[in-house]
């Protein structure tokens, strides 16, 4: 059989590649992933309007060799298959070229590493009219009329991404467009610029002006109702699911409630918030598991995912489209059945606080193959640091133990006293105060860092005691 080389029609194919469904915000929110990627802690965003619309962005993350550059600026650079860094963002190895194609026509990106710029451009007008994919190398020289070019060169490391030739967004729409830019960056990467994603706080402005984070479940009022944290496990993965019920508007001033509004408003902000490795993905849906309903727009349920999970959640290119699998859709609807009642009830009437979000529980309620289990926090800091003063063998012996306290809790005769006498229940009595104390000195006598002391004040055993000093 004889066989030919056939190539694509490239003026066709890059008419394809440009019409992916980006739009100038989501654009530029994916080629942020990259920065962050690139443990960057400092992104500036530069728009210019005359002599022409411009766009750089500037990152003082890793920055590139030449040839990782070169291997950046190939379509398909990543096979999505390949495991990744738990904080990278990105998967196709297409978002840096389809992003900024959909928006420009020529895309130049300069990074240093070691010392050395190295700089690489696609001219979309080059590649049609030459019809081959001709990667430039502009000069230094080129490049520095850039208003963020010097911040490059000032950086040990960093990287610059250029947008020229602009048409993705019209001039005129200039103003509108940066400030629904700045909106949408400041929710999608809210918990990166919280500081929150420990070890991956960054500061991130757009003509220098700094992006304060927006937080869409409102965790610093008070009157924010936030539900006991849920595990589901799928295909040895954890989906950590914690539901936020929004404070009745009574309990806010009328700037918070509009604020916390959004331009979308209460009733289509209502669902699912899903995060893959911190940076939100989609909001406002319930895949189809609710309707949406006024009774319901309190009540928002934030989903976390690691980066390794997109086969799960059918995740598009542009990280702008989810869909979870059945099985997966089966436990997140039994976790947003419990909360919907109490989210019509805070709209109706009006909400008490149900956790405080800030304690470290003994215990954890995990969903796997329609089962619910109740498991003891494998992470908490008591447990973590008694795990590393002993040998193995006295480890084997303690799981052992707590393996057997999980799995024969006496469910039953909890369940039939909560029902007919609860009043009678007095857990907390089994820690007296003084012992509380015996317990606090001898675990600060291990010589503990700030960190871990910080974490310890934060468990039940003693927040809930200090409130009730």
């Amino acid at each position: 059989m004889q066989e030919e080389i056939v190539k694509p029609n490239l003026t066709n194919f890059i008419k394809s590649l440009r019409d992916v469904g980006y739009n100038f915000q989501i654009a530029l929110a994916d080629i942020i992933d990259n920065s962050i990627a690139a443990s960057a802690k400092n992104i500036l965003i530069d728009a210019e309007v005359k002599p022409e619309l411009k766009l750089s962005v500037f990152d003082d993350g890793l920055g590139m060799s030449e040839k990782e550059l070169i291997e950046a600026m190939r379509l398909g650079s990543k096979d999505p298959d390949d495991e990744r860094a738990k904080k990278d963002l990105g998967r196709f190895g297409l978002g840096l070229k389809t992003a900024s194609f959909s928006q420009c026509k020529r895309l130049t990106v300069a990074t240093k590493k070691k010392g050395q710029i190295n700089a690489r451009t696609w001219d979309l007008d080059i590649i049609e009219k030459e019809n081959e994919w001709y990667l430039q190398r502009p000069s230094i020289k080129e490049l520095e009329s850039n208003p963020l070019f010097s911040k490059l060169e000032q950086q040990k490391s960093g990287t610059l991404v250029i947008w020229e030739k602009i048409d993705g967004i019209n001039s005129n729409d200039y103003l509108e467009e940066i400030e629904l830019l700045r909106e949408h960056l400041s929710l999608v990467f809210h918990r990166f610029l919280e500081g929150s994603l420990k070890g991956q706080k960054i500061l991130l402005s757009v003509n220098n002006n700094q992006l304060i984070p927006f937080n869409p479940f409102n965790e610093k009022n008070n009157a924010t109702q936030v539900l006991p944290e849920q595990i589901i496990k799928f295909s040895n993965k954890k989906i950590i699911v914690t539901p936020y019920i929004l404070p009745h508007h009574s309990k806010l001033s009328n700037i918070e409630f509009q604020k916390f509004a959004t331009a979308e408003g209460y009733t289509k902000s209502q669902g699912f918030y899903l995060y893959r490795a911190g940076r939100l993905l989609i909001h406002g849906t319930w895949w189809g598991l609710n309707k949406i309903s006024d009774a319901h727009r309190l009540v928002r349920i934030k989903v976390d995912i690691t980066n390794d999970q997109d086969d799960f959640w059918n995740i598009d290119v542009k990280k702008s489209i989810a869909n979870p699998n059945q099985i997966i859709k089966n436990e997140l609807k039994k976790i947003m059945n419990q909360v919907l009642s109490r989210g019509e009830k805070t709209y109706t009437k009006r909400g008490t606080k149900i956790q405080d979000k800030t304690i470290v529980p003994f215990w954890q309620v995990y969903h796997e193959n329609n089962v619910i289990r109740f498991e003891l926090n494998q992470e908490h800091p008591i447990l973590s640091k008694l795990q590393t003063l002993i040998d193995d063998k006295s480890h084997s012996i303690l799981n052992a133990y707590l393996k057997g306290l999980e799995a024969y809790i006496p469910l039953a005769a909890i369940q039939a006293h909560m029902i007919t006498e609860p009043h009678k229940i007095k857990q907390l009595e089994l820690v007296a105060d003084q012992e509380r104390n015996d317990f606090l000195k001898n675990i600060l006598e291990l010589d503990l860092t700030p960190e871990e002391i910080d974490e310890l004040m934060k468990t039940e055993l003693f927040k809930k005691f200090q409130e009730m000093k």
